[in-house]
């Protein structure tokens, strides 16, 4: 059986490719291991799939912190508003909810992959699941075909290797695609976790003091070996048994990967109060402290704090004061230690979950080896990339699936072109 093009994956990035492949006619194969396509799509955004973010392209890359300068070229010829417009054709009309995220009026990921597989079935795409690849086959500087795990070759004419990174392996992400990106001559950037929960070995986590409590709003910052903060994050976060987890923790997990480069812990501050002067607080709890008091300390800062009062009992035995030390008999030089924990509370973290438990793979194939108006490879004939299998990763809320939608379209796009060529 021949192809004019071939998608390995049936994630985002290769359903995306697949149709873009069909638009342009010919004879269209999507292939992927698993039992049933769009697997990533259906456990995206909760379950209700956040398909991409609104905001302005510049904004978008850099909320792409692995290489997002690299979409600049993708964007230009297919961006977020395009995608937008891309479903609606397909009768998934989107919404916008906080901070730009883009989601089905339906608030059901089960539409947008419907919606999908119906458009396949329009444009007459093949589809076999359950079908392993073994190899992609090369032949005088091109695309050969593709070899089953079975044995059976399928040739094909181009080929687009969409089959995600090493993250959510139970989608069946599990690496695949590095091994047939090298044998093309593909260099590899190394793999590591990103958008993943956080290790700490700090005794209050040892201990579980904190595990379960959530802190809303917060700026969590990872510091460098300068001391320096080289990111921050304002959003929520949540203490576990083994550290922190939430969406700001999430966020700065590749900054801690990378700093753990150098160093064997990494400090992390949490400024819980982010709109609030330190100097505000101390004098704000001074003069309760003075207007009444016979009241203990931890009664006057929950009547004058907005925190959970269990993070509040933590930050005061960080401090060594006693919750019930009555407000007439403590020092100001106390009160002002216990206030610089809202705002700076700083601790070690050593590492992360493994990359299997990630929700996004960090490396992959060079983008400076793939054209970056058609993620063709630079260096054979008739293959193409798109997705998570390239050195592409950005934060979630719907930035990842944005680069995988406009990557996966270039990418389908492209392979029929060339190959009806």
């Amino acid at each position: 059986m021949a192809y004019d093009v071939v998608v390995i994956g049936g994630g985002p990035s290769g359903l995306m490719a697949a149709i873009a492949a069909g638009e342009q006619g010919g004879r269209v194969l999507l292939i992927d291991k698993g039992d049933k396509l769009g697997r990533k799509l259906a456990i995206s955004g909760g379950g209700r799939c956040n398909v991409t973010n609104r905001k302005p392209i510049d904004e978008l890359i850099q909320h792409i912190p692995g290489n997002g300068r690299f979409l600049y070229g993708a964007f230009s010829m297919f961006n977020n508003e395009d995608i937008i417009r891309f479903f609606e054709r397909l009768g998934v009309p989107l919404k916008e909810e906080d901070h730009g995220r883009m989601f089905p009026v339906s608030d059901s990921a089960q539409s947008v992959v419907q919606a999908l597989l119906r458009e396949l079935k329009r444009l007459r795409v093949d589809i076999r699941v359950h079908t392993p690849v073994k190899d992609i086959e090369y032949k005088d500087g091109s695309v050969y075909g593709v070899t089953l795990q079975t044995g059976e070759m399928i040739r094909a004419k181009a080929v687009v290797v969409a089959v995600g990174g090493k993250s959510v392996p139970h989608t069946g992400s599990t690496g695949d695609g590095y091994a047939w990106a090298e044998k093309a001559g593909h260099t590899i950037t190394e793999l590591f976790p990103t958008e993943v929960p956080i290790i700490s070995h700090e005794p209050f986590i040892q201990k579980r003091t904190l595990q379960g409590l959530s802190l809303r709003d917060v700026a969590l910052s990872v510091f460098n070996e300068k001391r320096k903060p080289t990111v921050t994050h304002r959003m929520d976060m949540i203490f576990t048994h083994f550290g922190i987890s939430g969406p700001a923790a999430l966020r700065c997990s590749q900054f801690v990967v990378k700093q753990l480069k150098k160093q064997s812990a990494v400090t992390m501050v949490i400024d819980a109060l982010p709109d609030e002067k330190e100097e505000t607080l101390f004098q704000r709890i001074v003069r309760a402290m003075k207007e009444e008091p016979k009241k203990t300390i931890k009664t006057i800062v929950k009547a004058t704090i907005s925190l959970p009062e269990r993070y509040v009992l933590f930050l005061l035995e960080q401090a060594t004061i006693d919750p019930q030390t009555v407000a007439s008999t403590l020092s100001h030089d106390k009160v002002r230690t216990f206030v610089a924990l809202f705002k700076k509370f700083s601790f070690s973290v050593h590492g992360t979950l493994p990359l299997e438990k990630a929700f996004v793979t960090g490396g992959g194939v060079s983008v400076k080896e793939v054209h970056p108006k058609e993620m063709a490879s630079k260096l054979m004939k008739g293959l193409y990339f798109c997705g998570e299998i390239l050195d592409i990763h950005g934060y979630t809320g719907g930035y990842n699936i944005t680069a995988a939608l406009v990557t996966g379209r270039l990418a389908g796009m492209h392979a029929a072109i060339y190959a009806n060529q």
